[in-house]
């Protein structure tokens, strides 16, 4: 473990790059999660004594820090959603689901398996893997906070954020399917037990536990027939954590996903008094932990490059992330745009900025921790964290200009019109 003191002045100056670096960044095409990524490789070239980051010899450890980190930014992510839930409101959510998530898997399973070699269920693992959007990582594009308007979201920052918050909960069937299919040895008789409990069973109950956690604690927050159990009116804005875990713990208990549980809860309590100010009060708080959960992480994973995490990296598995980020999510997130509420600009960066970060990276030590995969640990590792660092780079630098670039031409579309920027469409 190294120094123990060593690790806490490290994790001391993690939580003040947290604290300081979204002021001095602001507006600025750097990001706080590059920052702290190039924080954290350099302090790793150092000769400080830090134990080297490595996910392979350390599994569990980074299954759950990157767990808690993603539970936490789901919470952030739907109690800062402003439109309500409805099919058509959610249209170009539900189109990224149903056509970019399922495209990006099976392009991706089939570039690993022809470009690297991999057995088709290390390829579909990858693929599952690097399917869902982050939520953690992609804050510079996503709703900022919870406001009044349900017309204040447009539709770009809207769109990635429910995918986002969404799609996280939704990749677990995939990773199912791949420990599914390496553990069967590569038969199909796992398919009807997948599809009826890991797909269908788990999936509905973590829609079921979000919404009933969601609506008990909504009640209790805003509706409590006692003064003291009101809690929106004592502005506690740590039970925004305590909802999270909640959701999570009890859904999990029952074999349900408590990614979708976290989600769900998360706008169901905004939904219960949407114009409420401890809305806010919630989300300022949910959002200084996921910052603080996110240096750290990403700090340890500028360490992982420092020390030689990429040395199982080869041209065909850098060309696979590559393929993914430039190729494949902008061609199947455009395709998904179309005929949907977005214009032709929002579908382009809506396609675009599929981001990919801390929820692959839980996927990866949960995956390998169910089956052995017939790829050593080290070359996947090595895959899904350049894919991580090259989305980290390529969305960290263009995220500030391309979105202010947006709202410029969408404020000036309103004043030529008299209608509102966020609902313009570009």
């Amino acid at each position: 473990m190294g120094n123990p003191d060593l690790v806490f002045a490290v994790a001391g100056v993690g939580a003040l790059l947290a604290a300081v670096l979204p002021q001095l960044l602001d507006r600025r095409p750097f990001s706080l999660p590059l920052a702290c990524l190039i924080g954290g490789f350099l302090l790793y070239l150092v000769p400080l004594g830090l134990s080297r980051p490595d996910p392979v010899a350390h599994r569990a450890l980074v299954e759950h820090a990157t767990e808690i980190c993603v539970i936490v930014s789901l919470m952030g992510a739907g109690l800062a959603v402003n439109r309500p839930f409805g099919w058509a409101r959610w249209g170009s959510t539900w189109r990224l689901l149903a056509w970019t998530m399922p495209l990006s898997v099976a392009a991706v399973a089939l570039a690993a398996h022809g470009l690297l070699g991999w057995p088709w269920a290390a390829a579909l693992l990858l693929g599952a893997v690097l399917s869902p959007t982050d939520p953690v990582l992609a804050s510079d594009v996503q709703v900022g906070q919870p406001v009044d308007s349900e017309k204040d979201d447009d539709e770009v920052r809207f769109t990635l954020t429910s995918e986002a918050g969404l799609n996280d909960g939704l990749a677990f069937p995939l990773v199912y399917a791949a420990i599914a299919f390496a553990l069967a040895g590569g038969g199909a008789g796992w398919l009807t037990e997948w599809a009826l409990t890991d797909l269908l069973y788990r999936s509905a109950v973590g829609v079921l536990g979000g919404l009933a956690t969601g609506t008990l604690l909504g009640r209790l927050f805003f509706r409590a027939r006692t003064a003291d159990l009101r809690l929106a009116e004592h502005r506690d804005g740590f039970v925004a954590l305590a909802a999270t875990l909640l959701a999570y713990g009890a859904t999990e208990l029952v074999g349900g996903y408590g990614f979708i549980a976290v989600f769900v809860t998360a706008c169901t309590i905004r939904a219960a008094e949407r114009t409420h100010g401890y809305n806010g009060v919630l989300h300022g708080f949910i959002e200084q932990i996921e910052r603080l959960l996110t240096a750290w992480l990403i700090l340890l994973l500028g360490g992982f490059v420092a020390t030689g995490g990429l040395a199982a990296l080869t041209w065909e598995g850098a060309a696979v992330g590559l393929l993914l980020l430039l190729v494949v999510r902008p061609l199947a997130g455009g395709l998904a745009g179309l005929g949907g509420r977005a214009g032709r600009r929002e579908r382009g960066v809506i396609a675009f900025f599929g981001i990919r970060g801390i929820g692959s990276l839980y996927y990866l030590a949960y995956g390998l921790g169910h089956a052995d995969f017939g790829v050593p640990a080290e070359e996947i590792w090595a895959v899904v964290a350049f894919t991580v660092l090259a989305s980290l780079v390529l969305h960290g630098i263009t995220a500030t200009p391309v979105m202010e670039r947006l709202d410029r031409l969408r404020a000036a579309a309103a004043a030529e019109d008299g209608g509102e920027p966020a609902a313009q469409r570009l």
